[in-house]
């Protein structure tokens, strides 16, 4: 006596294919959900206490990175400027300016302001900027063209496979120091050949040394 109905059999196997095709489905979506700027926060500027424009102080008044991030050639930190470096022009122009005021005030106070942090690594990351900016590698490589940018925004993921694209091959990448800081500075026609000359000029560790795990995970 058959108890159940011939298509049982292809219902059966239908719902088995059709689950697979759903967990592959939400695999897919969670994959594309986690590597989207709604979660990496690519292309998002973040709100300051005060509206500081890069392209401003950087493309339109020259400034150098260093002017504010003086210790990114010797520290692992690049360094927040302090509040009297601001007030260094801000106490001469824009005296009154109503934006100002939390830069005012902070002078006044000695209370530092509360800045967002816009490339925020996990705690368990190491990360030096003094050995990139040693090793030629430009601002703009990690940061984007922040000259360009009215309010500053974060334009890599900052994910490892991204970090790690560059430790396993960093001759694309790698400039003479002396355009570390330049925003400007496009790679060569023969950027391959410069970058194996640089990466040995520089030192750089072999692959296998800079994409070890405690490289990075201390």
């Amino acid at each position: 006596m058959q108890i159940f109905h011939r298509s049982t059999n292809f219902l059966a196997k239908l719902s088995i294919f059709g689950s697979l095709f759903i967990v592959a489905g939400l695999a897919g979506a969670a994959w594309e959900i986690y590597m989207s700027p709604w979660t990496t926060q690519v292309g998002t500027p973040k709100e300051q206490p005060v509206p500081f424009s890069h392209e401003h102080h950087v493309r339109g008044l020259g400034l150098d990175c260093r002017y504010c991030h003086t210790s990114v050639e010797t520290s692992a930190f690049a360094g927040i400027p302090p509040v009297k470096t601001c007030m260094t022009c801000h106490s001469q122009i824009w005296t009154n300016a109503a934006m100002l005021e939390p830069v005012r005030a902070s002078y006044r106070t000695g209370r530092p302001i509360e800045w967002t942090r816009v490339h925020d690594l996990p705690q368990f990351v190491y990360f030096n900027h003094s050995i990139h900016v040693n090793k030629g590698i430009g601002c703009a490589s990690c940061h984007g063209r922040v000259d360009e940018m009215p309010i500053t925004w974060q334009v890599n993921s900052l994910y490892m496979r991204w970090c790690l694209g560059c430790h396993r091959d960093p001759t694309p990448y790698l400039r003479p120091r002396d355009q570390v800081f330049n925003m400007e500075y496009a790679p060569p026609a023969d950027q391959a050949a410069l970058g194996k000359k640089l990466a040995k000029e520089y030192r750089l560790l072999n692959t296998a040394q800079m994409t070890d795990c405690v490289t990075c995970h201390r």
